[in-house]
């Protein structure tokens, strides 16, 4: 790819730590929503105009109809592993690249993942609302009595990278039989090192005290986990999600968790966040946050300068670091 003779100029849509900006401004002509406005489809559009890359984040949405309205456009770096707000076929079709951040917040949402299974297993969210209104007067043996964690059985739908952490926490740290489901096996030497042993989804569901989900989005993993999903697991069971919203029918597990058929639910993510089902609202049996797994300040600043490096490797030298769609890269 030969570089743009001019110098290139950049959409960053949402805030983003200061110095991020002036790393770009080194390279770009940057124009930045540091006030953090909430845009229309329509305004990101508008402000996308006559811009040769976008910095972007999980929220905004990257489709045919923004493309073609947008033909300068080259380069799309996402701030997360995930890209679901990318229409990657539509971006390919126009010669538009997607990168992602992979790699930089595997053990930080591995660490997140693990916080949350204890925090839904035990109960806390629930004792804490209890204790914050007053209402622990004596204690009983029974008080928030909630379900064991050492030496349970960890079920993990997703043995990525974050699934490969969880499951290593899991085994070595805390005695756990780990057991995994994904759309292909793992080789024995990684199996080996999670001390995971692959089973069918069914099994899974049916076995494990305590399920994770770390599978990325798609049409095909849209509601893994639905009303004949949560059927099949333990009522002692615990369902924790970190993956993304859609993957779990959450109408239906607010059901499951009021009617007691599962012991409980640790949500990050959520059906059309930031909206959140009002059902999950008044169950108790639940653990809400706001998509923070990957929260710290370190993996959120090495998430955005990996964007920053893939907007400059591939407008200023013509080759991205973590592109998604790799035949654009190759095409030039």
């Amino acid at each position: 790819m030969s570089p743009i003779s001019a110098k290139p100029r950049v959409l960053v849509t949402r805030s983003i730590f200061p110095e991020i900006i002036a790393s770009l401004e080194a390279h770009f002509e940057v124009t930045s929503n540091q006030s953090d406005e909430a845009w229309s489809l329509e305004q990101l559009t508008a402000q996308l105009q006559g811009k040769q890359g976008v910095f972007t984040t999980g929220g905004d949405r990257i489709d045919a109809a923004l493309l073609a309205a947008c033909p300068e456009l080259k380069i799309c770096a996402n701030m997360a592993v995930g890209y679901n707000n990318f229409d990657v076929d539509a971006m390919t079709a126009a010669g538009v690249l997607g990168t992602n951040a992979p790699d930089v917040l595997t053990e930080t949402t591995a660490d997140f993942g693990f916080a949350l299974l204890m925090a839904t297993a035990r109960r806390v969210s629930e004792s804490e609302h209890f204790l914050r209104a007053g209402l622990w007067k004596r204690w009983r043996y029974d008080m928030f009595s909630g379900t064991e964690i050492h030496g349970s059985t960890l079920g993990i739908i997703g043995m990525g990278r974050i699934g490969q952490g969880i499951a290593r926490r899991g085994a070595h740290g805390f005695g756990m039989q780990v057991i995994y489901h994904n759309r292909s096996r793992l080789d024995a030497a990684t199996e080996a090192d999670c001390r995971a042993r692959y089973v069918e989804k069914t099994e899974l569901l049916q076995t494990a005290d305590h399920v994770v989900l770390v599978v990325p989005y798609s049409a095909a993993s849209h509601h893994t986990i639905g009303a004949a999903e949560l059927a099949l697991m333990k009522p002692t069971a615990t369902l924790v999600n970190i993956a993304r919203g859609g993957i779990v029918d959450d109408s239906a597990l607010a059901v499951a968790l009021r009617e007691k058929r599962i012991a409980a639910a640790g949500l990050d993510v959520f059906e059309g966040e930031p909206s959140v089902h009002p059902d999950l609202l008044t169950v108790p049996n639940v653990v809400l946050t706001p998509h923070i797994a990957s929260a710290t300040v370190g993996t959120r600043r090495a998430m955005a300068q990996l964007a920053v490096d893939n907007l400059i490797g591939y407008l200023v030298h013509g080759q991205a670091r973590t592109p998604v769609n790799t035949l654009v890269q190759d095409r030039v």
